[in-house]
């Protein structure tokens, strides 16, 4: 490796690192299981890596990169299959380090949390595509509503729509089951 080429791969990672724990939290979110998930966060670092001066000029590098993770997504969706995106639980999703991926549910929990939470992910089964991502992304994963505009090229005023939709039909559906009376 020349030095200039050691130079790109430090800048690179200097960049980079501080946002792989949310990008693969959203690839994870994406793909549904942990296979693909690190086969997609792969592909988009590779993708990167070769743009690092277009990185390096970018000034939310985080949203940036979730963006061309949703678009690389989205691609390969569309080239492959129709594949549905998954609810997950947060036991399923990785913690502080991308080393550890937990499990299913921890058996000492107590039952009915676990039936609620079984509850709750058919609800978001329920739900299309469109009104499950927003809701994961903004309600599970903190995104404010402009970086999941940046990220989907959705308008604000759709996302919005949406994410109150979901939300209201989340709560019908919890309601219906009898998970949550004082929705």
């Amino acid at each position: 490796m020349s030095p200039s080429d050691h130079n790109q791969h430090a800048s690179f990672d200097a960049l980079i690192r501080p946002h792989l724990d949310r990008l693969y939290r959203l690839s994870y979110r994406l793909a549904g299981n942990k296979h693909d998930a690190e086969d997609l966060f792969q592909d988009v670092l590779i993708k990167v890596y070769p743009r690092i001066d277009e990185l390096i000029e970018i000034e939310e590098p985080g949203s940036w990169l979730c963006r061309v993770m949703y678009n690389h997504f989205i691609d390969n969706r569309r080239r492959f299959a129709r594949l549905r995106l998954v609810a997950l639980t947060e036991d399923q999703l990785p913690g502080k380090s991308l080393d550890t991926l937990p499990g299913n549910l921890d058996p000492a929990r107590d039952a009915e949390q676990r039936d609620n939470i079984m509850q709750l992910e058919n609800a978001l089964n329920t739900l299309s595509d469109e009104h499950r991502l927003v809701v994961m992304l903004h309600d599970c994963e903190g995104y404010k509503l402009k970086e999941i505009q940046y990220v989907t090229g959705t308008p604000v005023g759709t996302l919005k729509s949406r994410l109150h939709r979901a939300r209201a039909r989340l709560q019908e559906i919890l309601v219906v089951d009898g998970t949550n009376s004082d929705a």
